[in-house]
């Protein structure tokens, strides 16, 4: 009877890469913008909670 042989898989990449998120200044503009981008879901979120109360 033949030894079955353990090929390991291979180890994933994980060399760290930029983040837009990270690299980007936060100013007031930009979290303005991105307070005003989730109107839309804070609204849904909102509507849901009340329903399920």
């Amino acid at each position: 009877m033949d030894t079955p042989t353990y090929e390991p898989t291979p180890e994933p990449d994980r060399t760290p890469r930029p983040s837009a998120i990270v690299d980007a200044p936060a100013t007031p503009a930009a979290c303005a913008e991105d307070y005003a981008a989730g109107a839309g879901v804070r609204a849904t979120l909102d509507k849901q909670q009340w329903r399920a109360a």
